[in-house]
């Protein structure tokens, strides 16, 4: 058993508790991309009417990405677009950009953040809704990166008889894109190897 904190209080918390939770988090953080990928798979025969399941979905997106020469963060960026699909059915974005935040640039924090309204291009017109409301970020740097991510990747990922890769081939890029975090409170806490 692991050794384990005795405060009741953070504020009575001890600086040999902080050593024993420090001991636990860098072990705890190299399993994120594992926990990743089981959530992930979570989408599997998760049809919601669409021609394909969400893991699929997830696994075309980027299989197209790799196929088309883009970096790792950017294929791990389309891995997980839609890993919030099953938490976040208002706002599936905002999760997939929280989850990717500490390891990405600003240009793919923002694809992916922003993706939905981008992909709706294809599709809003047919719920009743404005498909050119990406039009809102018309002028924004990224503007022309997150449309030809969805007109790319995500737009035409639906396809039953494309090539999808499995998971075991996102599965090295994923744990070397979460071994760098950049963008988080605990950086500077961090052992260099975490």
């Amino acid at each position: 058993m692991s050794e384990r904190a005795t405060f009741t209080r953070m504020e009575e918390s001890t600086a040999d508790d902080w050593r024993k939770i420090a001991g636990e988090y860098a072990p705890f953080v190299k399993t994120l991309p594992d926990r990743l990928i089981a959530h992930l798979k979570l989408l599997e025969g998760d049809y919601g009417g669409f021609p394909v399941d969400r893991y699929t979905h997830s696994l075309q997106t980027a299989t197209r990405a790799l196929r088309d020469g883009r970096d790792e963060e950017y294929v791990v960026c389309a891995l997980l677009h839609d890993i919030g699909d099953t938490l976040g059915s208002f706002n599936h974005f905002d999760i997939a950009a929280a989850i990717l935040k500490p390891v990405v640039s600003e240009e793919n924090l923002w694809m992916v953040q922003n993706h939905g309204i981008f992909q709706g291009y294809y599709f809003f017109h047919h719920l009743g809704l404005d498909r050119n409301l990406r039009d809102q970020f018309a002028g924004h740097p990224h503007y022309a990166r997150t449309e030809e991510f969805c007109a790319l990747y995500d737009n035409p990922a639906f396809d039953a008889k494309a090539e999808t890769l499995p998971i075991e081939e996102f599965t090295p890029m994923l744990r070397r894109v979460f071994a760098q975090p950049r963008n988080s409170i605990y950086k500077a806490a961090m052992p260099a190897a975490a």
